[in-house]
């Protein structure tokens, strides 16, 4: 009988709990929908999930981001992103799931959760203020009344007469604690009710938030830039060679690798940015416009670019055109000398309009390679992916020491006296690339038929260039490849050997020596703190 008794009173408690479970998830998604509605009138980056996914992305170990971006490539955002929202979802049920036998506390655990994500917004290094906590506090406070109230439905009393018993004489009637049951119906209408108006305020938020980037979308379509006072000359036709497989010698823009720590691509109206110009050692600062830079003799340049977090073999290098102005030129109209000539700053940091920060040795921007602000990008305005409406380029450095996107500040200081972003996770204060080679064809395990095979790929030394590349067979004696013509320093270079291939496996490498007469080294670094090192090789079957 003790048994039955347990049972008839545990068993209402299963679904109410669930029920509870669910109201937490009609929480969270409320409290995310009011947070994006909120972010409208701030901006997009104050909401909860791009705030915090920011943050994480700050406290991140390097090595930690440097498994991500080798195990997810450019995902890396989306995962983080899809990570966030589902511990956020966990939470939501947990808080609700508690709030069923302590309702205010799991309503106080929302409004929690809100002030996290409220600090975690004005902590952004861009952040604006206060008003980067509104869309995080607004969501929370929605989402804890909504929890508050669809629980209180789950612990209303629905009473006949018929259920209520006969008062005890000398004792108050008991017919809360005799509870017929709860208020299914009204659960039902406003757990709908809530969803519905959730979606609703959420799609709201999303078209609101998405028409701020209307007008910059609009000066980049408007935009044409002007012919290059000094144009690239044309690439050697013998510079791509007609491998099936290897990488083309031009990268589309479309297929360009995109390396950054922005959740959300910022999207920047030329016709209000501006470019601030100040710091150490800086006679003259100016403030200048896009069309200041416009006015200014462009000059158009083929650049290979390679990311620090690019492992032996990685793809995460590529080879455009850019167009832009000489960084040199405006950095000496302010009256900047390079270290060399008695300069007083040694380190350019360059500043996004997302909070980025990059450090650039000053000496290599003004030694008279072709460092530039970019403007265009393949004959075309620089996709906003890429850094519209101005990046930085400069030849021969990895991105996280010159590559600054959506440029807007540029101080001069000191390496001494301010370390930029990737600095003060560990990485190297210089990182000039090294000398790499990658084998494109063909691909790994893959099963080519015996006779002649072509072994292909592409060399890169920016600012070097690539003198020999040579290819070994298992452990056979080195090959010198063909080498394709060279159309700069700057660029990568392409490079075959036919190689007559015999049946069974076979394991091929690739090293290349740069115009100094460095060779590239076998041994194998980490990409951390400035750059991974070490031989590509693959392994293929031949049939």
């Amino acid at each position: 009988m003790r048994d039955e008794e347990k049972d008839q009173r545990v068993r209402p408690g299963l679904p109410r709990l669930a029920l509870g479970a669910l109201s937490g998830a009609l929480a969270g998604f409320a409290a995310l929908a009011v947070a994006e509605l909120v972010a409208a009138p701030v901006r997009q980056q104050s909401s909860p999930v791009i705030a915090v996914g920011g943050a994480s992305i700050d406290a991140t170990p390097a090595p930690v981001k440097d498994w991500a971006i080798r195990h997810f490539g450019t995902n890396d955002k989306l995962v983080l992103q899809l990570g966030i929202l589902g511990v956020l979802a966990v939470s939501a049920v947990a808080l609700g799931v508690l709030t069923v036998r302590f309702r205010r506390v799991g309503a106080a655990g929302v409004l929690l959760s809100g002030v996290i994500g409220a600090a975690a917004a004005v902590s952004r290094p861009n952040s604006t203020g206060i008003a980067d906590a509104l869309p995080s506090i607004g969501g929370a406070a929605a989402g804890a009344l909504l929890l508050y109230v669809l629980v209180g439905r789950l612990t209303a009393v629905r009473r006949s007469p018929a259920s209520v018993p006969e008062p005890v004489p000398g004792e108050a009637p008991d017919g809360l604690t005799a509870s017929a049951g709860w208020d299914r119906r009204g659960f039902v209408l406003a757990a709908a009710s809530a969803a519905a108006a959730s979606a609703a305020v959420g799609a709201v938020g999303r078209s609101l938030n998405a028409s701020h980037g209307q007008d910059a979308i609009a000066s980049r379509n408007a935009l044409v830039l002007p012919a290059p006072g000094s144009p690239a000359r044309p690439v050697p036709k013998r510079a791509a060679l007609r491998v099936p497989g290897i990488s083309p010698f031009v990268t589309p823009n479309k297929d360009f690798y995109r390396v950054d720590t922005a959740l959300v691509v910022p999207e920047v109206d030329s016709r209000t940015w501006r470019l601030r110009v100040h710091g150490k050692g800086v006679r003259r600062p100016a403030t200048y416009s896009f069309d200041d830079l416009l006015r200014r003799e462009l000059i158009e340049r083929d650049i290979t670019l390679t990311c620090v977090s690019n492992e032996v073999g990685g793809p995460y290098a590529g080879n455009a055109r850019w167009t832009g102005v000489r960084l040199a030129g405006l950095l000496a109209e302010c009256g900047v000398e390079s270290p060399s000539r008695g300069g007083r700053a040694d380190q350019l940091v360059a500043r996004s309009v997302d909070g980025m920060t990059i450090g650039s040795p000053v000496e290599d921007v003004m030694d008279g390679r072709d460092a530039m602000l970019a403007l265009g990008m393949n004959g075309e305005p620089l996709p906003f992916e890429h850094g519209f409406p101005v990046r930085m380029v400069v030849p021969g450095l990895y991105g996280f020491v010159s590559a600054c996107k959506w440029l807007e500040d540029i101080e001069l200081t000191t390496f001494d006296s301010y370390d930029p972003h990737w600095v003060k996770r560990g990485w190297a204060r210089r990182a000039p690339i090294k000398t790499e080679s990658r084998i494109d064809a063909p691909k790994p395990f893959a099963r080519p038929k015996a006779g002649t095979v072509m072994v292909a790929g592409v060399a890169w030394a920016q600012h070097r260039g690539i003198d020999k590349v040579e290819v070994r067979i298992d452990d056979g004696p080195w090959q010198e490849a063909h080498l394709a013509a060279e159309d700069t320093r700057d660029t990568w270079r392409q490079w075959s050997l036919p190689w007559q291939a015999t049946k069974g496996g076979h394991t091929l490498t690739v090293r290349a020596t740069d115009r100094t007469g460095g060779v590239q080294t076998g041994r194998r670094t980490r990409t951390i703190p400035d750059g991974a090192s070490g031989w590509h090789s693959v392994v293929v079957t031949v049939d």
